[in-house]
């Protein structure tokens, strides 16, 4: 309990006081990690809740992708059990209630374990679950209830206390990770990101022009939310503009708005985008394809921030912050006579580049969980994952299409495998886990051929496949751990016998991998 008390008054302190992302997440696996290491549990969780959802802020024993996966509670009835419970919730081992996490495991879940769960509350309010399972029947059996019932309590409270002693619910909200559904920015792990972010919580607070650029499918509208959500005009519309889309002859009535009979079919007066988003921000979306005729027009609403609508005679007192947005270089279109150099230093007072995905790695799991979920439930199929050479295969990959590209592709993917089952039933989808490996990825240029052992790592349905004839009768669990041993022994060698390392290979948490050896007798 001594080192629980330390976990978290070291998380409360940085939830009041701010800090890092990075630093939330590892002080949140901290704190879990006093909750159930003493414990058998293989697999546990720390969620909170966000905007109707549970979202995990630690995990211990499962991918890291999971951390990218919101859980609503209509959908996981266990969950649900947990949040409604009063003490510590226990699950016969032949419960009928799916695990959540069945199918996220190497281990199949779905057959007889042990599995518990409490709820974080500040009175009737749900704030998070904890839930912990174990693979072997009865092996939470020696958990002290009392104990861990009482743990809960005191991090439900301390949580709320934390929240009134926030100055801004978005400090709270940060130090939960939470965000809107669509790639969650207070989750990133890579440094590329850490510096991103950064320098967008600097300039945020500032009515400074921002210069957001970067690739194709890199997110930067995403970037140009969080910006505006930052702000201090966060309670003022953000109002977003695709300059690219505007018809040529009427970009100048969409971004300043005319009045009724100022050309031919303006039966009716309009208001236009920058009137829309006074006190607010307005994201200029494409900025590079606006004419050079209208650059100037532009350039005038910024300097001296007014409008003039079509057909009018005034004109009128805007308060607008301008976010830009582009996949272009615009110092090169100035070079070539493109694009006004006065406008594109305007809008250029604070540059922030988007890094492309082949430059964060890092995020490849949590962006992939969070994409797995959309399909899962778009499926309607119990779960959704990716095995060990999968996600080798999309950290590997170069990425020139960047998130899009990662979101369509592991959308494709899932479809395909979901495609193998043939025909099914809605009932049987539900109870349905897809495992996705290289082949349903058909990343371009990627052999996904069997390979014999030996020569490289190969997938388990390779394996079994090349292993095994039709006439073998060994059973499904010996040769399930033939493979994993192989596999495990495979991927040790080539990091030399550097068990973490091999974890990270793996894609599958340290603690599991030494459970998973000890098991397969590849270690004492």
């Amino acid at each position: 309990m001594a080192d629980f008390l330390d976990a978290l008054r070291d998380l409360l302190a940085r939830l009041s006081k701010g800090g890092g992302e990075d630093s939330y997440h590892d002080d949140w696996t901290r704190l879990l990690h006093t909750l159930v290491g003493d414990t058998q549990a293989d697999a546990s969780t720390l969620m909170v809740m966000d905007q109707g959802s549970l979202r995990p802020v630690a995990v211990l024993g499962l991918p890291g992708d999971v951390r990218g996966r919101p859980f609503r509670l209509q959908d996981h009835p266990r969950l649900a059990a947990i949040a409604a419970h009063p003490g510590v919730c226990r699950f016969p081992p032949d419960s009928e209630l799916p695990d959540p996490f069945d199918g996220l495991l190497d281990e199949d879940m779905s057959q007889v374990h042990d599995c518990l769960g409490v709820a974080l509350r500040d009175g009737d309010r749900l704030i998070g679950l904890l839930t912990l399972d174990a693979l072997n029947v009865q092996g939470l059996a020696s958990l002290d209830e009392g104990e861990l019932l009482a743990a809960a309590r005191l991090l439900g409270t301390c949580l709320r206390v934390a929240e009134q002693l926030s100055t801004t619910r978005l400090q709270l909200s940060e130090a939960l990770e939470e965000e809107q559904r669509s790639a969650p920015l207070q989750q990133w792990h890579s440094p590329a990101m850490e510096r991103l972010m950064n320098a967008l919580s600097l300039v945020a607070p500032t009515d400074m022009s921002v210069l957001l650029h970067g690739e194709t499918g890199v997110g930067k509208e995403a970037v140009a939310r969080a910006l505006h959500a930052r702000s201090q005009r966060h309670r003022g519309p953000l109002v977003q503009v695709n300059c690219a889309a505007l018809p040529e002859h009427l970009i100048e009535s969409e971004l300043f708005g005319h009045r009724r009979g100022a050309f031919s079919g303006a039966h009716a007066e309009r208001r236009g985008h920058f009137a829309m988003a006074d006190g607010g921000t307005l994201m200029l979306d494409e900025v590079g394809e606006l004419p050079l005729a209208l650059q100037p027009k532009l350039l005038r609403a910024l300097q001296e921030g007014e409008i003039q609508p079509l057909g009018s005679e005034r004109a009128e007192r805007i308060d607008v912050r301008i976010v830009a947005v582009t996949n272009r270089d615009l110092s090169s279109e100035v070079a070539a006579g493109r694009f006004r150099e006065d406008l594109y230093h305007r809008l250029n007072a604070f540059p922030l580049a988007v890094p492309p995905l082949r430059e964060r790695p890092e995020d490849i799991s949590l962006l992939a969980g969070h994409f797995l979920e959309d399909n899962r439930i778009r499926l309607g199929i119990a779960n959704l994952r990716l095995d060990a050479d999968a996600m080798a295969a999309l950290t590997a990959w170069q990425w020139p299409g960047n998130i899009r590209e990662l979101e369509h592709t592991l959308g494709r993917a899932a479809l395909r495998a979901l495609g193998e089952q043939g025909v099914i039933s809605p009932q049987v989808r539900r109870q349905t886990v897809l495992r996705l490996s290289p082949y349903h990825l058909a990343l371009p240029g990627m052999n996904t051929s069997p390979i014999p052992t030996g020569e490289t790592l190969t997938s388990p349905a390779a394996y079994l496949e090349s292993a095994y004839s039709s006439a073998d009768t060994t059973p499904l669990r010996e040769a399930t751990d033939d493979f994993q041993r192989r596999h495990i022994k495979a991927h040790l060698e080539a990091k030399s016998g550097n068990w973490a390392a091999t974890a990270r290979g793996l894609c599958i948490d340290p603690g599991n991998l030494h459970r998973l050896a000890r098991r397969l007798g590849l270690k004492d």
